[in-house]
């Protein structure tokens, strides 16, 4: 038997079954396991391939690549360890739902549990954070093993891109000799195609939603995070018709774009209006439609935990919706699409003016917001308002996130906000930018804490690979931020030790080390300074200064503002 033209042949099919399945980008780190596969993928001409040494940095990047398109995204490494650092990747992609085909190359079965080198048992190894895993033969000259194979593979694709969305995982036992016959071609497929159609309502069941809304008189629409490339006017529609409040997270980039008649439901500062017993109050609803996930701010959650809506409900393709409040009285499992078609036409009430006026108010006192020096909110404020566009924002998790809540206010430019919210880890955020910028191909602009930019400085080795056009804003306080919000900075015992945990670190020579174009920023001037300088590098880094104390008596004075405002216009 021909080893390699079994192996060639092997490999070749597996690749034009994802490029069938509808495959359209593979990130590699090298390894020699993987070998065949890796040249397969580097070969074909139909597949855009990328480079990445750190297996962790590698699966972020992947991450990022398929959250931006919607697409599923190949994922290819080596046996072993290398194949455990995909780990938190990919965990993240169970829960953000985002499609990862993860492919791990591995020993053959005669070489596992035996103690050769750079073998783990591999077999189900990340365990309930995919949805399909599956051990695959090795290569043979058999004509059932090709057929089995295009259909798994396919299954395993069609199980990632079936919402929920999610990642899964071939185990790929490859044997030596791991060289294949660049100049064979692959053989035909015999598998045709997989047609998908989605969760829809029935007429009866629109009915039904439409009555349950007409019978609303404090109705609110939450809207938390939604996939990349949703339709915003069909979503717009929808809230003119029902003539409900809109509740704005960053991540749904409903505040982007915003029709200006739809200017008035679109409601940004929730988070803020919130913190105010006396608007609370005011703003109950008896009935709340939520699409995407719970939105970032904790004071909306704590709201509607507390006052538990007559009627909520979630928008859900999944069923096991996503619940962590325990609030939801309906689950619409189904297409946000098939909701915004149903029927109805409401007329503006006092509810929604109510919301109206307080957002108005509260986004007056955030565009004439100065901050002070050491303050981040400012910095954060001011990045939005200089954005040229059609950019990107990727947050990092902790703060970040929180002040893009808090500081974004809407807008008519086209600004798409991303974070990993999944489980809003502060890891791989770096390596998920630049994965997002490959896809995207627009100015994009990642905004992390030090921590968290630490976390992740292995991610500027892609930049070495791979054209890019990222800039970092790092909002260096020399420690956790969030902490200092939290009942522990109440604690003066062991508190920057265990929470604060500085580490008096600063990143231009990690700037210089990756020829980036780097400032060091300590004020809002210089930073409006530097924002308006030209970006000569593929990669900028404007390491911003700020001071935690100051930055968190800064923020509790920007809430008491417009609680005070609130209160005293009662």
């Amino acid at each position: 038997m021909d080893e390699q033209r079994v192996l060639t042949d092997h490999v070749l099919r597996m690749t034009d079954t994802l490029l069938q399945a509808g495959v359209k980008e593979a990130v590699i780190s090298p390894g020699s396991r993987s070998t065949p596969l890796a040249y397969a993928f580097a070969a074909s001409d139909k597949l855009e391939t990328f480079m990445q040494v750190d297996e962790r940095s590698a699966a972020y990047f992947a991450l990022g690549l398929a959250k931006a398109s919607g697409r599923p995204v190949v994922l290819l490494c080596t046996s072993g360890t290398a194949a455990s650092n995909y780990h938190p990747a990919i965990t993240e992609a169970f829960y953000a739902r985002i499609p990862l085909i993860v492919l791990t190359a591995d020993r053959p079965h005669e070489l596992r549990g035996v103690g050769a080198p750079q073998a783990i048992d591999q077999l189900n190894m990340y365990g309930k954070h995919v949805k399909f895993s599956v051990d695959l033969p090795l290569a043979e000259d058999s004509e059932e093993l090709d057929w089995f194979l295009e259909r798994h593979v396919n299954r395993a694709v069609s199980v990632a891109m079936t919402k929920p969305m999610g990642p899964i995982h071939l185990n790929i036992p490859l044997r030596e000799p791991l060289l294949i016959d660049f100049d064979r071609k692959p053989k035909a497929s015999t598998f045709a195609e997989r047609i998908h159609g989605d969760i829809a309502l029935s007429s009866t069941q629109k009915q039904s939603l439409a009555a349950l809304f007409s019978k609303t008189e404090k109705g609110l629409i939450i809207a938390g995070e939604l996939p990349i490339g949703f339709d915003k006017e069909a979503f717009w529609n929808f809230a003119r018709r029902l003539q409900w409040p809109v509740l704005c997270d960053p991540l749904s980039n409903l505040r982007s774009e915003v029709p200006e008649d739809c200017r008035p439901l679109c409601i940004a500062h929730y988070d803020a209006l919130l913190k105010s017993e006396t608007f609370q109050s005011e703003a109950v609803p008896d009935t709340v439609i939520r699409f995407g996930a719970q939105p970032v701010s904790k004071p909306l959650s704590l709201f509607l935990k507390k006052h538990r809506p007559e009627v909520f409900a979630a928008v859900d393709e999944s069923p096991e919706f996503r619940d962590s409040l325990g609030v939801v009285t309906h689950h619409l499992q189904s297409s946000p699409e098939a909701v915004y078609d149903v029927p109805g036409q409401q007329e503006t009430t006092v509810y929604s003016e109510t919301w109206a006026s307080a957002d108005e108010f509260a986004e007056t006192a955030t565009r004439r917001y100065e901050g002070i020096a050491g303050d981040e909110g400012v910095i954060v404020k001011t990045l939005f308002d200089m954005l040229p566009d059609g950019s990107d924002v990727i947050s990092g998790s902790s703060m970040p996130i929180r002040d893009v809540d808090t500081f974004f206010c809407k807008t008519e430019k086209d600004i798409t906000v991303l974070s990993n919210r999944g489980t809003n880890g502060i890891d791989g955020v770096v390596s998920t930018a630049f994965g997002i910028e490959a896809a995207r191909k627009r100015p994009t602009y990642l905004l992390i804490g030090d921590l968290s930019f630490l976390h992740d400085v292995n991610g500027l080795i892609v930049s070495r690979f791979h054209k890019t056009n990222l800039t970092i804003i790092i909002l260096n306080n020399d420690g956790g931020g969030i902490f200092s919000y939290l009942p522990q900075a109440g604690v003066a015992n062991h508190f920057e030790e265990l929470f604060g945990t500085p580490t008096g670190l600063t990143f231009e020579h990690i700037g210089a080390m990756y020829d980036t174009q780097y400032a060091a920023i300590h004020t809002v001037e210089e930073f409006k300074a530097e924002m308006q300088k030209e970006k000569t590098k593929d990669v900028r880094i404007i390491e911003v200064f700020t001071s935690r104390p100051v930055n968190v008596k800064a923020h509790r004075a920007y809430w008491a503002d417009i609680i005070e405002g609130l209160e005293g216009n009662d």
